[in-house]
């Protein structure tokens, strides 16, 4: 299997230096760019697996570039760890819902970074076993990483998607949100269970284009729960 590939947004140079340096180390495999222009370039030449992107970048903010790369068909799908020195909630909620997988605080360690692109990795990989899940007007490829509603391709974010495809296979069943992270996000310590409420969100918009974002019902003082009945 050939190393992974990620990409650093990062105008600063010796911040850009360091990561890159650690990530190598790591057996990754690094490209650079030093602003948007350069990324998408790189994106639409190397198509990397992943993406770290500095908020603060000269032609663009890397929220904004985090926004137009996750409305694009080809690359709504690209994981994004957004690396800022802002560390207000409202910020990390900002990042998030703007369509970054992840958020990280400057300044952070060599090991955080690594094991938050790790986590990240792991839950936006594709599933393995060809199976098709059926719930109602949904149905769930896992082979072909593929939601559909009806006819339609239901389009969503990589975490939406492993999210949707716990909640389809647990049905009926509620799950607090410190259970979706360890179900869903593998039990990592790093992400806050505010998330959950932020992909939540993104879910139920995706699933509002095709009128079913009702499956993903709130349950007061419990939380999640994915059912085809009415509330």
């Amino acid at each position: 299997m050939s190393a992974r590939q990620i990409l650093v947004v990062e105008d600063e140079r010796p911040i850009r230096d360091m990561i890159a340096f650690g990530l190598r180390r790591a057996g990754y495999v690094v490209l650079e760019a030093e602003d948007c222009r350069e990324a998408r370039t790189i994106i639409a030449d190397a198509r990397p697996d992943l993406l770290l992107v500095d908020w603060m970048l000269p032609d663009m903010s890397g929220l904004e570039l985090t926004r137009q790369l996750k409305k694009d068909r080809d690359t709504r799908d690209l994981p994004i760890i957004m690396l800022t020195a802002r560390a207000e909630e409202h910020d990390k909620v900002t990042g998030l819902e703007g369509g970054a997988d992840d958020y990280l605080t400057k300044p952070f360690s060599p090991r955080e970074l690594l094991a938050r692109i790790q986590a990240v990795l792991r839950r936006t990989a594709p599933a393995g076993e060809g199976e098709v899940v059926q719930q109602e007007l949904l149905s769930l490829d896992t082979a072909g990483h593929r939601v559909m509603a009806g006819n339609a391709t239901v389009a969503l974010g990589p975490t939406e998607y492993r999210l949707l495809a716990f909640f389809m296979t647990h049905a009926e069943r509620v799950y607090s949100r410190s259970q979706l992270l360890d179900r869903v996000w593998g039990g990592n310590v790093y992400v806050e269970e505010r998330t959950i409420d932020v992909h939540i969100r993104r879910l139920r918009k995706a699933l509002a284009d095709h009128a079913v974002e009702h499956y993903v019902q709130t349950v007061r003082g419990a939380g999640y729960r994915f059912s085809t009945r009415p509330v």
